[in-house]
């Protein structure tokens, strides 16, 4: 075996350990202790987390953070790789550290020189836009590995003029006009509730609370409604360019019914007490969204429209 290959299948083996020994690497490989120390050392200069543990019973263990063998890929996957790391930029804060702009670095570093080139001539003519929102990176990261590990968090929460401490178990995280959330299911309320990050002020995991296993289960695509709640319907008569701007937007989306001349309508169900937080959306779509009922949201509308007129 080359050695080439042999060091990308010890990187292998020792990933898929808690802990090892120089003697048990050497039975597998059916080498000698002294070549596995010497491909140990020269993996560790190149870069690989190894570390000793000493005294009895020693031996070797990774960190954490643990390396994946080489990836072969293709000039089109790398182009489409590199992009989508890139988009991650126009984002205020990412749950992810600095690992995206450390893998993008490696991951342009690497490429062939004409493929550089190419991303190169490339550079700020394809954007993938998000609104820059300032919030926590280090809540974002708590709340995406209590996920991972399956932790309750304890949070401190901002809501109005108040500061409230939940213990919430998240079931997933997603941006939306640069605002990032999470919907969780709160112990205090005893209900799954929807909690934007930026207003969350701390963040730690709590081993104390196990998890709900039904809360285990749900996933972005599965977060019960809250059909406990009294509903409403929100009707709204779109120009064809309210529905151009609605339909990039996930909430409104699925429920627009386009016209022939490009004009729509949008029926949507949603909880009595979420009204605002909808029609504080369509405002900013001035004369290209209508809203036709119910009465509650004409009158909601009327109120910001006076409260403009006044400071105007």
């Amino acid at each position: 075996m080359q050695k080439s290959q042999r060091l990308i299948q010890l990187i292998m083996r020792i990933n898929a350990k808690k802990s090892f020994t120089v003697g048990e690497l050497a039975d597998e490989f059916g080498l000698s202790s002294r070549t596995i120390t010497r491909d140990l050392q020269e993996l560790s200069e190149l870069g690989v987390p190894i570390y000793s543990i000493q005294g009895r019973g020693g031996g070797y263990k990774l960190l954490q953070e643990r390396l994946l063998p080489p990836i072969s890929f293709s000039e089109g996957e790398a182009i489409a790789i590199f992009f989508a790391c890139q988009s991650l930029e126009y984002f205020g804060s990412l749950p992810f550290g600095e690992g995206a702009g450390s893998a993008l670095h490696k991951f342009y570093h690497y490429l062939p020189a004409d493929i550089r080139e190419q991303i190169d001539r490339l550079k700020n003519r394809v954007m993938i836009y998000s609104p820059h929102r300032q919030m926590s990176p280090e809540v974002l990261q708590t709340l995406l590995q209590a996920i991972m590990v399956r932790s309750v968090v304890t949070i401190e929460y901002r809501s109005g003029s108040s500061t409230t401490k939940r213990d919430i178990q998240p079931i997933g995280l997603y941006a939306s006009s640069g605002y990032w959330y999470c919907p969780a299911y709160c112990f205090a309320r005893e209900e799954i509730r929807q909690f934007r990050a930026d207003r969350v002020l701390a963040a730690s995991l709590n081993d104390s609370i196990p998890c709900k296993e039904d809360i285990e289960r749900q996933t972005l695509l599965h977060v019960p409604q809250k059909s406990h709640l009294e509903q409403i319907k929100l009707l709204l008569a779109l120009t064809p360019r309210g529905v151009w701007q609605l339909e990039s937007d996930a909430r409104f989306a699925p429920y627009i019914e386009r016209a022939e001349d490009g004009s729509g309508t949008a029926a949507i169900q949603i909880a009595a007490e979420d009204m605002p937080f909808y029609i504080d959306k369509i405002w900013r779509l001035a004369g290209d969204a209508i809203i036709k009922e119910p009465l509650e949201a004409v009158a909601y509308m009327k109120q910001k429209i006076e409260l403009m007129n006044r400071l105007y």
